[in-house]
């Protein structure tokens, strides 16, 4: 990985996250994550960066449908096996803090929940705007597609409603998510969650605690190593 997809690594420690807010992994992927960081000695020294990533790109924008009728009807899964697939997610979830209520999450096209994310990075407000809308998607079971909802949940986090209506009105931040896409491209990410830690190593997928914690461990022993 180089320079020029991140630019020059520096202080702080770095970890650029690939995700979608329909992603269930995601969701345990990020609360894994942040586990980590907690526990990691130098978390204080960390900076996460969030980039858009689509998992149904083509799926209609503004319609949203059941997440479980749509895996069904789309990839002729048994009803019985998607439920035997979310109980394990649930259950891992819950170690983690999470209350995952799948019969309500819904399949919508991505891209303006993530020009609510792009909207709040600029505002500061990028860790809380991801864990609010993963949250709206798997526990309170809001239509991310809507933008009423999108904008009352930027509202809700102190944003400007007005802003962010006219942040969905517009298509703005489609550059700042198109470049994340193209990067994920540039990387070979196929799936996510996709977690680079400092431009120099990656984790793929939403791994145990530990897994995160030794990336940590290494890649700030890499930077004592490094000549000042």
């Amino acid at each position: 990985m180089s320079d020029s997809v991140f630019g020059r690594a520096a202080e702080p420690l770095v970890i650029d996250v690939w995700s979608d807010v329909v992603c269930p992994f995601c969701y345990l992927g990020h609360a894994v994550l942040g586990a980590a960081v907690e526990q990691f000695p130098h978390g204080s020294a960390v900076e996460i960066r969030y980039h858009s990533f689509q998992l149904n790109p083509a799926f209609p924008v503004g319609e949203a449908t059941l997440a479980d009728d749509y895996l069904a009807q789309q990839y002729g899964m048994p009803k019985a096996q998607i439920a035997g697939s979310h109980a394990q997610l649930a259950a891992r979830g819950a170690q983690a803090g999470l209350d995952y209520r799948f019969e309500d999450a819904q399949m919508i096209n991505t891209l303006d929940a993530h020009r609510m994310i792009h909207l709040a990075k600029a505002h500061g407000r990028e860790t809380a705007m991801v864990e609010r809308l993963f949250k709206a998607e798997f526990t309170d079971g809001l239509n991310l597609a809507d933008h009423t909802v999108l904008a009352d949940l930027a509202a809700e986090l102190g944003l400007d409603r007005t802003e962010a209506a006219t942040a969905l009105r517009t298509g703005a931040y489609e550059k700042d998510i198109r470049a994340d896409l193209a990067q994920a491209r540039q990387l070979g990410i196929s799936g996510v969650p996709f977690f680079v830690f400092d431009n120099k190593r990656a984790v793929s997928g939403a791994q145990p605690v530990e897994t995160f914690r030794k990336a940590l461990d290494v890649t700030w022993q890499d930077r004592a190593t490094q000549p000042a």
